[in-house]
């Protein structure tokens, strides 16, 4: 039996999410507890949402839980607009990452929509 962490969004998001832990790493000092940490708790909230989802007693359980995951697609999603606003990334990397967001927002909702149908 597969589990979650076979899933391609869940290998794509875990990628995504080592990929912001390295890039915030450049962030101004005063940015740790501020747009720092905020990155990396959205970007690894995709996966631990996917990972608990999966973890519960139900379907429609887990599809919540892959409907709190894309909320924190969403998240992130403006937290690298203000980076990039910031100055802190550059354009190139800023649309590099949000079309890596836009994805994985897609594989989603087609797991949502796959649950969904399994429910009946």
């Amino acid at each position: 039996m597969r589990g979650v962490e076979d899933l391609d969004v869940f290998g794509r998001a875990h990628e995504l999410t080592l990929q912001l832990y390295k890039a915030t790493g450049n962030f101004p000092k005063e940015e740790l507890y501020a747009l720092t940490s905020q990155i990396k708790r959205a970007a690894s909230s995709i996966c631990a949402n996917l990972m608990e989802g999966s973890h519960r007693l139900g379907t429609k359980e887990f599809r919540q839980f892959v409907g709190i995951a894309n909320g924190s697609a969403g998240e992130l999603k403006y937290h690298i607009l203000l980076a990039k606003d910031l100055g802190y990334i550059t354009e190139d990397h800023y649309f590099h990452l949000k079309e890596e967001i836009d994805t994985i927002c897609k594989m989603l909702r087609g797991l949502s929509n796959s649950l969904y149908r399994k429910l009946g």
